[in-house]
């Protein structure tokens, strides 16, 4: 039985993650300090259900995480740049693996508050860093961002391209976590995979992002913010991939050492923004109401991942269609609404 400390593990890839985890047998130490980016009742939400518990609305966040912990499972309410508290969790626990899901999310966001996405992204990534170096602790996972690519006009996007033109702060900041993270398997030998994720998108899914916030306003018959003509497109990739994604990169850190690898995660198929509405719209049973907006600084044209690498290393092999996503993501939706 493995240890795992998984941060931002209340979130919408992260609570997905602990139920991979348990159901390997193995044990997880989950940190998340349940901010107001967004509700933080969703959070609550999250944890009950990964954990098989009831939720129950407005429950205080320590009482939560004192009825949700047990042999397998912990919650710690801290926050990663805590460095007195991520340092007493660490030492309370022997962890053979960190996955590192914490963040300040989002592009537009960062672009208001880029101080606070550098003191999360960065800072908080180095003081869980300088702990495991201080623990021998040897095995990383770190999430990345297909943002690091920005405007890239080569397509496919490849791990080995250039990515040192990033358009927007919270791209910048994954692009540093990626490079501190070579530092630190350069000096301290710290096995890692670093995960460029492509626009997640499945049941639990954050409320900011475009198809959960698209499907709740065209479902209420309010007006739909469309950013551009409709033909930007984005590599939009099912949670359950991404799980797959994940859980293949742990189990090939846990066997493999002198391990530095930066691995798309996607679907390797683009869909417009155009297609994306029209499919929400199919699922919903309505049509949606335009409010046509100019593109958004910081917004990219594309992504679109080469995922050859991820196959060929750990295996990946996604296999959700896009309008079979989009009508599990509306079972959830419907029931949780």
């Amino acid at each position: 039985m493995k240890t795992y400390l998984l941060t931002g593990g209340a979130g919408f890839i992260g609570s997905h993650l602990v139920e991979a985890i348990l159901n390997n047998g193995d044990k997880v130490v989950v940190v998340d300090n349940f901010n107001n980016f967004y509700n933080p009742e969703i959070k609550k939400r999250n944890v009950a259900e990964s954990t098989k518990n009831c939720y129950l609305a407005g429950e205080d966040i320590k009482e939560l995480a004192k009825r949700v912990t047990n042999d397998k499972y912990k919650l710690e309410y801290a926050d990663i740049r805590d460095e007195k508290e991520i340092e007493r969790i660490f030492s309370e626990n022997n962890f053979d693996m960190v996955i590192n899901l914490a963040a300040m999310a989002g592009v537009r966001p960062s672009l208001e508050n880029p101080l606070l996405y550098e003191e999360v992204n960065v800072k908080g990534f180095m003081i869980l860093l300088e702990e495991c170096k201080k623990r021998g602790i040897k095995k990383i996972v770190q999430a990345s961002s297909s943002s690091v690519y920005g405007n890239s006009k080569t397509v496919p996007f490849k791990e080995s391209d250039i990515v040192d033109f990033a358009i927007s702060p919270y791209a910048a900041t994954k692009k540093s976590g990626e490079v501190m993270g070579h530092v630190y398997y350069s000096l301290y030998n710290i096995d890692m995979i670093q995960l460029r994720f492509f626009t997640v998108y499945g049941p639990r899914q954050r409320p900011d992002l475009a198809i959960n916030k698209f499907t709740k306003l065209i479902d209420a018959g309010e007006e739909v913010p469309f950013y551009g003509d409709g033909s930007t497109e984005r590599d939009y990739t099912f949670i359950a991939d991404i799980i797959d994604g994940i859980t293949k990169s742990i189990n090939y850190l846990n066997n493999n050492s002198g391990v530095y690898e930066i691995l798309n995660l996607g679907e390797s198929r683009t869909i417009t923004l155009t297609k994306m509405v029209s499919e929400i719209e199919r699922a919903v049973g309505k049509k949606a109401n335009l409010k046509k907006l100019p593109m958004q600084p910081g917004d990219v044209l594309r992504t679109n991942a080469d995922i050859s690498k991820a196959k060929k290393i750990i295996g990946y092999n996604p296999v959700t269609k896009f309008e079979d996503g989009i009508d599990k993501f509306m079972t959830w939706y419907k029931n949780n609404k």
